[in-house]
């Protein structure tokens, strides 16, 4: 038996070909995309992804890496092909200073939970905790610290990966850099991450949490762009909200939070001073309690059953300059209207200077807004949604706005070109090198 064979007979006796395993594997988080693989595949080991793709490469089958399965338009699927479920590479730590590795598999939840009795937490983590360390990183990975830290993937020291070559490498800023680079925010184009090593940072025991409300968009804006860019606080998000008039008004939301460890609570004159807000809410929380606060909403919808309903989301990035015009133009279309009801808005600064994943793509200017637009849709009914979505990101992309690739959004390949734009040739270099066969991320539709 010559040595692929033995890799076609070790990856077939893996494969779990069995009908409810594979309408499993072509549902995510969005429901709106269903498209079954081959068979699922359970790696224990990097060395069964390396045969994995050894195999598939070769017989051009398709390959998509699955931890979390929070893909919201099929990204996670594999049509035809083989879903890796890194469920079983999982495992978290140890913390060694001020850093931890981390298998692709695991959730952001087990790895603060491993980190946290050490006082360090990662620089930066997304609002849901829920998610798999995989998809974030491949994704980049935003959260209320991002103005201050960048992406999630910025904190990443080092990599283990399989790329779709079918070599398996540790790579870092200094060691194959061009591969770390292009998988980091590279919506696994060029390979599948096994392991990661992340930076930490000292974790507060408690955090200070202010919901500050503005009648107007500009007001909020200007004061959001002052926070972003003096970073007197360590968490910035904010929503816009809709007022209960049936004017269809809406009203915003500053969400910031100051670090402490007690007893002594943050100085809320200095800290809202200069601000021009409404009226306040403070609030005070335990650090852990305050991260993965919307566990409670999962629960809440898991319960009820919308958290298995379609979730046509779209989350854009807006220069700072075309800001308003685009969210009040949004806000006021008609085919948006059900965000009033079933729905909800985020809307929050970023500064570039601190997004640093070459492959990250964002709008010109020292400050630039994410816009989500987080809907639920009642079975059957979510077609509509998705393609006003693509209307709103025509509408935004003319404006300066390019999207943050996580969306309920048909994209083509020339789509994918304009976003990439002069870093095309870099990630189209990198897929010719690491994935010579074109078998990973077929689900965000880059290639033909």
């Amino acid at each position: 038996m010559t040595s692929s064979d033995r890799v076609s007979a070790r990856c077939g006796e893996l494969l779990d070909t069995r009908p409810e395993t594979l309408r499993e594997a072509a549902r995510d988080f969005g429901g709106l995309v269903h498209t079954p693989p081959l068979g699922v595949l359970r790696p224990r080991s990097a060395a069964e992804i390396k045969d994995a793709l050894a195999y598939a490469g070769p017989r051009g089958i398709p390959v998509a890496a699955r931890s979390g399965g929070h893909s919201l338009y099929g990204q996670g699927q594999a049509r035809g092909g083989i879903v890796l479920d890194l469920g079983g590479l999982s495992a978290v730590g140890p913390v060694t200073g001020d850093r931890i590795e981390v298998r692709a598999g695991a959730l952001w939840r087990d790895v603060l939970a491993a980190t946290l009795p050490h006082g360090l937490a990662p620089p930066v983590l997304t609002d849901y905790l829920g998610a798999g360390v995989g998809g974030v990183l491949s994704a980049g990975g935003l959260g209320g610290a991002s103005h201050r830290h960048g992406l999630v993937a910025d904190s990443v020291l080092e990599l283990e990966v399989v790329t779709g070559a079918g070599e398996h490498l540790v790579c870092s800023p200094d060691r194959h850099g061009a591969l770390f680079h292009a998988v980091l925010a590279g919506l696994g184009q060029v390979a599948v991450i096994v392991r990661a090593t992340l930076r930490l940072a000292p974790a507060p025991a408690l955090v200070r949490r202010y919901c500050l409300y503005y009648p107007d968009l500009d007001g909020y804006l200007s004061d959001q762009h002052l926070l972003a860019t003096d970073r007197r606080f360590a968490y910035l998000e904010g929503q816009a909200r809709p007022l209960e008039d049936t004017a269809g008004g809406w009203h915003y939301m500053v969400e910031a939070v100051a670090a402490h460890q007690g007893p002594t609570p943050p100085d809320d004159t200095a800290l809202l001073a200069d601000l021009s807000f409404g009226s306040a809410e403070i609030t005070d929380l335990g650090y852990a309690e305050f991260a993965d606060r919307v566990a409670e909403d999962e629960e809440i919808l898991r319960a009820s059953g919308a958290w298995l309903h379609p979730h046509p989301w779209l989350n854009l990035l807006l220069p700072e300059d075309t800001a308003a015009s685009v969210v009040t133009d949004v806000l006021a279309d008609p085919a948006f209207r059900d965000l009033r009801e079933n729905g909800l808005v985020l809307l929050y600064p970023l500064l570039t200077r601190t997004l640093r994943a070459p492959l990250f793509r964002r709008p010109h200017g020292e400050v630039v807004l994410l816009l989500a637009l987080l809907r639920t849709a009642a079975p059957g009914a979510a077609d509509p949604m998705v393609a006003a979505n693509r209307t709103a990101f025509e509408y935004a992309r003319a404006k300066g706005a390019v999207a943050y690739p996580v969306n309920a959004l048909p994209m083509s390949p020339a789509d994918w070109r304009e976003h990439y734009g002069s870093r095309w040739g870099t990630l189209t270099e990198a897929k010719n090198v690491h994935d010579p066969h074109g078998v990973l991320g077929r689900g965000h539709g880059l290639w033909r």
